[in-house]
């Protein structure tokens, strides 16, 4: 697989995907598609997490500022909630898309390993590494991705179990293919203390959050709440809260039709002088800057 990175963006917009699982009990959808000739999907994103195996065919995924470039055989994972667009070219594309709703897929015996995934500081997207560097594990993957399609389309006695084993197949090459140990790196027991506290941001943020109830929902003073904080999740508890009301309002601004003051009001910053500073600070651009370069794909 090749990686290309790119100073400039390509993009139009959409909205947030909704996926409609086949069957209630398996919350995964794949299916097989095809394209024959040049045509871009705008960005979006949607809960769940994804993986894409080229059959044949190119197709460029873009996803946090970096492109993966995919031919035969290779794989690209994203995670929950990342915006991503993709592209393919003037030549017949065929590819498997799977998306899955990871939580489902955890029962008593492995709920401690969902930690690895949670994404609060490593994106999924970030595991692709493994397939450019370790051809057995992208090779693991795919096959995985394969049989999943496969099973799904004959859906014979005992399928949702096969399906069910063959997504913890995943999981476990991607967290024994870690060599760089981004996924070990999650302080498991830290971000399980501060799961309701994380939640309380996600729900909220287009309202007021408030370190007072983060610590009462942490059941921590303050003083011990805010050091804890720090040291788990390498930002500051204000800084955190910044940072996701920021990826959201990235999210709004290329999937829905707003103006940049109404991100703000939804995203909980209603003052612009605030959210263009805290925008700029991450963005090192303004919203407006930000939505035009992100927007430019095949401009260029």
């Amino acid at each position: 697989m090749l990686f290309c990175y790119m100073g400039g963006f390509f993009g139009v917009q959409n909205n947030k995907e909704k996926i409609e699982y086949e069957n209630p009990l398996l919350s995964i959808k794949v299916w097989q598609a095809q394209r024959n000739s040049s045509f871009s999907v705008k960005w979006h994103h949607h809960p769940e997490c994804e993986m894409m195996l080229v059959q044949r065919g190119r197709l460029d995924v873009e996803v946090d500022n970096e492109i993966f470039t995919l031919r035969e055989d290779d794989v690209v994972v994203l995670g929950s909630s990342q915006l991503h667009r993709d592209r393919s070219y003037d030549e017949k594309l065929e590819y498997i898309v799977l998306q899955f709703d990871l939580q489902t897929f955890f029962d008593q015996s492995t709920i401690p390993y969902l930690q690895y995934f949670n994404e609060t500081k490593v994106p999924l997207s970030a595991m692709n590494y493994i397939f450019r560097d370790n051809p057995q594990a992208r090779r693991g993957v795919a096959d995985c991705i394969r049989e999943i399609y496969d099973e799904v389309l004959r859906k014979e006695s005992g399928y949702e179990l096969a399906v069910n084993l063959l997504i913890k197949r995943i999981l476990l090459i991607l967290i024994r293919s870690d060599t760089l140990g981004l996924l070990a790196d999650q302080d498991r027991v830290e971000r399980i203390r501060l799961k309701p506290v994380l939640d309380y941001v996600e729900h909220n943020i287009g309202e007021r959050v408030t370190v007072e109830e983060a610590c009462r929902l942490a059941n921590m003073s303050y003083y011990y709440f805010v050091k804890f904080f720090k040291k788990a999740m390498g930002l500051s508890f204000t800084e955190y809260v910044n940072f996701r009301k920021i990826k959201r309002a990235e999210q709004l601004l290329l999937t829905r039709d707003l103006s940049v003051s109404e991100v703000g009001d939804q995203t909980g910053m209603p003052n612009m002088a605030h959210f263009y500073k805290m925008f700029k600070r991450f963005n090192h651009c303004s919203p407006k800057e930000f939505q035009r370069r992100m927007l430019a794909w095949g401009r260029r």
